[in-house]
């Protein structure tokens, strides 16, 4: 007899297909984030949960199903689910770590130049029918070339942004708990304390994940030791800023302006922020390209079936929960 997995919301077919071969499967043929009962009603009913980062895997569904054998996270982030509760229930957590770093990295460059070179604001401008010919001081903007990077969190994902800054003869600073040698090596980058790269930093690109340590990392007083010049980009989560503060520094021109793929009370914006010419808001599809999105799904569906077949999977977040084997019996 197969277990049963509930799939929180339609993934590439491929993972899908793959998925339907080693389990009986129920997923959410709906394009929208399932309600909290909804998952807990899926939850009730299947052996493993695939979930999504929009999906508050909390205490109450973790218990829902005393046979729950793993949650399989479709995301690199797992700040969604409560970790403390799933070691507590033996409950292994995965995610998809890896596929979408450079994917991730692309678009921290491409925010840093829509938002450096005004390029969703010159669109808007040239749609509208405001061109009348080449003027000297029309959209004048920041440049790139040359100029220095601070990297807020020195991992996969950071460090493919300073290879990506390194053919742009960037000095590349950066803040992080450890040294990362191999990125010093390859792109020269320089170990500093948050304060001074905040301070000595043209662009500022945060790529830590979220926890208690880094909640609200950026706010009024990190803000107010940028350059009036710089641009802070966001890639990584929401709340890593706080949106108020920043909104009031991008009002009051405290920095040039920010490119954000991720909100903190997502989907939700702060009161004010689309009204500003000098922030770039995408909807948070810095891994939303066809080929890594699909490499995510296949992941999440191997999580999975490695699992069924009692094995620990490559992506386990919690290993801590292995001291006494998984919860495999059927």
């Amino acid at each position: 007899m197969k277990l049963k997995i509930f799939v929180t919301r339609k993934l590439p077919e491929v993972a899908l297909q793959l998925l339907e071969e080693h389990f009986e499967m129920r997923c959410n043929s709906e394009d929208r984030v399932l309600t909290q009962k909804e998952i807990l009603d899926g939850t009730k009913w299947c052996d493993i949960l695939l979930c999504l980062l929009t999906d508050v895997i909390d205490a109450k569904i973790l218990r829902a199903n005393p046979n729950l054998k793993a949650v399989i996270n479709y995301a690199v982030g797992y700040n969604n689910i409560d970790i403390a509760e799933a070691n507590k229930l033996k409950i292994p957590v995965t995610n998809t770590p890896g596929v979408l770093t450079d994917t991730t990295a692309d678009m921290a460059w491409a925010l840093m130049f829509a938002i450096g070179r005004r390029i969703v604001e010159a669109d808007r401008y040239v749609r509208a029918g405001k061109f009348s010919g080449w003027q000297p001081m029309l959209m004048l903007g920041g440049d790139i070339y040359g100029k220095t990077l601070g990297i807020v969190g020195a991992g996969r994902i950071g460090a493919a942004v300073a290879r990506r800054a390194a053919g742009f003869k960037m000095k590349i600073i950066y803040c992080d708990d450890e040294k990362n040698h191999e990125m010093e090596a390859e792109c020269s980058a320089e170990k500093v304390e948050l304060k001074s790269l905040l301070q000595q930093s043209d662009f500022v690109s945060l790529h830590v994940p979220l926890s208690p340590d880094t909640y609200h990392l950026i706010s009024k007083q990190e803000l107010e030791l940028m350059k009036p010049t710089a641009y802070l980009i966001n890639t990584a989560r929401g709340a890593v800023v706080n949106e108020i503060d920043l909104l009031e520094a991008l009002q009051n021109k405290t920095i040039a302006g920010a490119g954000l793929d991720v909100f903190e009370h997502e989907p939700e914006l702060s009161a004010g922020l689309t009204r500003l010419d000098n922030v770039v808001l995408v909807p948070h599809i810095a891994s939303a390209s066809i080929d890594t999105r699909t490499k995510m799904a296949m992941m999440a569906a191997n999580n999975a079936i490695v699992i069924k077949d009692r094995h620990t999977p490559p992506n386990l977040v919690n290993p801590e929960i292995l001291n006494g084997g998984l919860k495999l019996s059927q």
